[in-house]
């Protein structure tokens, strides 16, 4: 098993580390041309787009969906009526595919068939929610529908949580008198932070390999306005033919996501094993 997970993870990942230093186009080529492939990738603006499109899309999908998640499982945690039934209408989004939750919005916001179009038939002419054709919007129409599709992830992680929390420290934070934002912000999730690690990593994973959702919803357009790294990947290694510059894009991702990763393995993992020895 050691050897398949090898093979099939770290080989094929330094396999398209070391294609990254090679002209390949086609077919991939046993040449070494240096980071000729990695200047070519950062002159390309398309590039670059993406990169600032994914930094401002991680910036509210995180923030907007954790602090939805957590609010959702807040309530949630209330023993509110119907409590099965707003769990699974809020898991109910994280069930679907990335290509579906896409599609589900690219026709809520498509003007000529969604919201929009409902409200002109209203009567509402004035009414405009063009989003996933405006350039400007665009972005914030793919943020709406990934923050649907992950904040039940958050929600469920989180309200697992709060279920451990003992009821005697409920009974005593009331006894003192302590508000209840106060608890939740200075006691309870600290108390959950493994949860809350957990669900951030789960969502900053989600973002870098975000493709699906972009290309259901919008492909990239209008122009570039809402294109990601991953879709740049793609489109070089299937449709434009280059191999190489693919590769050194997927390198520059894998080692972000090694950059992020690296603080909180050492928290968890190894700043624990010294405290123990």
């Amino acid at each position: 098993m050691a050897v398949v997970v090898i093979f099939a993870y770290l080989g094929t990942m330094a396999w398209s580390v070391r294609l990254s230093f090679s002209s390949s186009k086609l077919l991939p080529k046993n040449d070494f041309v240096g980071l000729t492939q990695y200047f070519t990738l950062f002159d390309t603006p398309r590039w670059l787009t993406s990169l600032g499109n994914l930094v401002i899309i991680a910036f509210f999908f995180l923030l907007i969906c954790f602090a939805l998640g957590c609010l959702l499982a807040i309530f949630i945690d209330q023993n509110v009526r119907g409590e099965s039934l707003f769990r699974t209408v809020f898991l109910y989004p994280y069930a679907m595919s990335f290509v579906v939750a896409g599609l589900v919005w690219q026709w809520v916001l498509n003007p000529d068939l969604g919201i929009q179009h409902t409200m002109h038939g209203l009567g509402f002419t004035g009414f405009v929610l063009d989003w996933v054709v405006n350039p400007k919007m665009v972005l914030y129409a793919v943020i709406v529908a990934t923050v649907w599709h992950g904040s039940g992830l958050v929600m469920a992680l989180i309200l697992a949580g709060l279920r451990g929390v003992d009821t005697e420290i409920w009974r005593a934070t009331r006894i003192d008198g302590i508000p209840t934002w106060r608890v939740y912000l200075s006691i309870v999730l600290p108390m959950l932070r493994p949860m809350i690690i957990t669900s951030l990593v789960l969502l900053s994973i989600s973002i870098v390999k975000m493709y699906d959702v972009v290309v259901a919803m919008t492909n990239g357009g209008p122009g570039t306005a809402s294109e990601v790294p991953a879709k740049f990947i793609m489109d070089n290694l299937f449709e434009r033919a280059n191999i190489g510059l693919a590769t050194a894009a997927s390198t520059v991702m894998l080692v972000t996501v090694l950059l992020v990763m690296a603080p909180v393995i050492y928290s968890q993992y190894f700043r624990k094993s010294g405290r123990a020895s």
